[in-house]
């Protein structure tokens, strides 16, 4: 079966099981498990941050985030359909008890101009009080779309001028640091936070790690261990994550030419409406439901031996892997014809 549902269905090569087979472990509630300690201070170096905390899920390290930068009564400005919000089963309004600004964003992306306008009036007592701006890079919803430098620079301006926090929601930062030739180390001058997801594009099997100050993430461990967070002998699952960051990050290029490719095979077929130029590995795409429903797009594709997933309304959407290689790719688009 060739799954293009989500870069997340990815397994372990046996040279990452080996390096996790391999790894010296301790007791990370303890702070002892030195392969957890080796992951954290590599990705803190790697994104110009003090310190990283190593979390079983991108979810856990963003409402992790939240919780620290938020307090009652707060509010968190975001894109509408961002992950923070829109997947994560409420989490800001359980964990933080804050409210939550929703912004229109191009293809999931905001402007330093919408931002300003969604601050709230300090002073008045029928608002909340705004206190982070979340960004995502690359953004889900918008078809794996990449913020531009200069834009990612006028936020951050912005948040410091009105003292607010700034949280990344890098889920897929790898892939926006690929396509566009970004550095990760600049990221940490703007952000205060960043969630970096390792069992994505990367291919770990799980983990995410926190990045922020060292007084941040120092708060930040204590809300992970309230949260049922605190892992023992983690260092095994850590392994898997120093394997990606050596051997997984300059092949993303590779998913991004192959959702390319898709996008190719897409564009001159009746029944597909509408593409949203893939930038990375995502890819989404309308169909023509008068020629093709979704529900019957979706069954011939499984008949082929193929995986995908319906993205709301006519929508569709596929995602390039590390477990999707060319010659599985011309079978897609094989079908697809």
């Amino acid at each position: 079966m060739i799954d293009l549902r989500s870069d997340t269905i990815t397994r372990p090569t046996p040279a990452m099981l080996a390096a996790m087979q391999a790894a010296p472990v301790g007791d990370d509630v303890y702070e002892e498990d030195p392969t957890v300690h080796q992951l954290e201070t590599t990705l803190a170096a790697r994104f110009g941050t003090e310190a990283g905390l190593f979390c079983p899920s991108g979810t856990m390290t963003n409402q992790l985030a939240i919780m620290a930068h938020c307090a009652p009564v707060s509010e968190v400005v975001c894109e509408a359909s961002a992950h923070v919000y829109l997947w994560e089963v409420g989490g800001i309004m359980h964990h933080a008890r804050a409210s939550v600004a929703l912004l229109p964003g191009e293809r999931g992306r905001l402007t330093a101009a919408q931002i300003a306008g969604a601050i709230r009036p300090t002073g008045n007592v029928h608002y909340p009080t705004t206190r982070l701006v979340c960004l995502e890079n690359t953004h889900n919803r918008g078809g794996g779309s990449c913020y531009a430098w200069a834009d990612l620079q006028a936020i951050a301006a912005l948040t410091k001028e009105k003292g607010l926090a700034l949280h990344l929601d890098g889920a897929r930062i790898f892939n926006a640091l690929v396509a566009t030739g970004q550095r990760s180390q600049d990221y940490g001058q703007l952000f205060d936070s960043i969630s970096v997801c390792l069992s994505k594009g990367l291919g770990a099997p799980v983990g995410s790690v926190l990045l922020g100050s060292a007084a941040f993430i120092g708060g930040c461990r204590r809300l992970r261990k309230l949260m049922g967070g605190g892992w023992r002998q983690a260092g095994y699952l850590a392994a898997a994550g120093l394997y990606a960051l050596e051997n997984n990050v300059a092949r993303l290029a590779d998913d991004h030419a192959r959702a390319a490719r898709l996008a190719e095979a897409l564009r001159p077929l009746p029944y597909v409406a509408e593409i949203l130029e893939p930038e990375t590995n995502l890819l989404l795409f309308r169909l023509d439901e008068s020629r093709l429903t979704v529900a019957d797009f979706l069954a011939r594709l499984e008949a082929a031996g193929i995986r995908a997933s319906g993205f709301g309304g006519s929508w569709v959407r596929f995602v390039t892997h590390l477990d999707v290689d060319d010659a599985q790719l011309a079978q897609v688009i094989t079908a697809l014809r």
